[in-house]
Parts: C-alpha cells; structure tokens; sequence
C-alpha cells in the first residue's frame, strides 16, 4: 500500500468546502474555525491544522506559516474557545498567533491528528468531530469591490450565454 497510519495511529480529516457547503476562497471570504472550551482535538501524540493550495502545494505568506497545530500557543478567547483564522490578509496584530494564511484564491484544510484517543470523545468513532469552518467578513465590503467587477459580471454573463446555462459547476464534485 501507500503507506499511511493505520486509524489508530493517525487520521487526517480533509476539509474543502465551509460550514455552507461553499469552496474555500480566499480572494472572497475570510474563516473561523471556532474550538470551543475543552474541545481542541483529542490526540495523544499530537494534532495540525495545514493549509494547501488548490494543487495540494503550500501556500507562500508573509509570516512562513503552514499550520497551526498543538505546539503553538494560540490564544484563548474569554470564555475558554479559540479562534483560528483562516484568511489571507493578517486578522490584526493581536490575533496573527492564531492566523494560518490563506491564498488569494481556493484551497484546502487537512487536520492531523497522531495517536487520536481510542475512548469518547474521539474522532475514531464519531463522537468528536473538527469544528466547521464558517465564512468571516467578505474581504471586500459592499463600498469596496473588486475593481473587475464590472468586466467580470460582464464575461460571465457572456459566458453563462455561450453554454446556455449557469456559469461554473452546478453540482457538487467532492
């Protein structure tokens, strides 16, 4: 075989769609994941959170940071949970220790955990499962719009036109 981890040796749940089913875009969106208190992932040895590129490559940033994972000490919210952004602009200085840089485009979350606990909660059976990844702020609010957005509705209209239909997939492919 491959060679991977037997489940109770490793599991690395893949994540390429948000909490609503959409793709993951950063050129559009910026996402939380929320852990809520006490909920971080149940791993023995170890646990990460990596983002690719839609090829399933790194992404270059600023900050030459590829995950967030166990060793990290991420900040806590007030009431216990912590907050992992996922976007591709900095969040501010005072959250960066929980920013994992997004490109401007599609991309992926590939969460690893080594050792996950054999007994409840544990991902093993189902009874822990990673947070959803929910969509922020639009990068660009309704003031401030992609300068093509004019030229981009245009071509995709003309798109839209030229294949009679919607433009883009209209099922879903994962």
């Amino acid at each position: 075989g491959p060679g991977w981890n037997r489940p109770q040796d490793g599991i690395y749940p893949l994540s390429q769609k948000d909490a609503e089913g959409h793709e993951y875009d950063g050129a559009a969106h910026r996402y939380v994941m929320r852990v809520e208190k006490g909920q971080m992932p149940p791993a023995a040895a170890f646990w990460s959170l990596t983002l690719y590129d839609e090829n399933f490559f790194f992404v270059p940033n600023p900050i030459n940071r590829y995950d967030l994972a166990q060793r990290d000490k991420l900040i806590t919210n007030p009431d216990g949970s912590v907050d992992l952004y996922i976007q591709t602009d900095s969040p501010g200085k005072d959250k960066e220790t929980n920013w994992l840089p997004a490109p401007k485009g599609k991309f992926a979350l590939v969460m690893r955990m080594y050792g996950p606990k054999a007994t409840p909660p544990t991902i093993v059976d189902g009874s822990w499962t990673p947070p959803p990844v929910k969509r922020g702020a639009a990068r660009y609010s309704v003031d401030h719009q992609s300068p093509c957005k004019a030229r981009c509705a245009n071509a995709d209209a003309v798109a839209r036109g030229a294949r009679g239909g919607r433009a883009g997939l209209d099922q879903d492919t994962a």
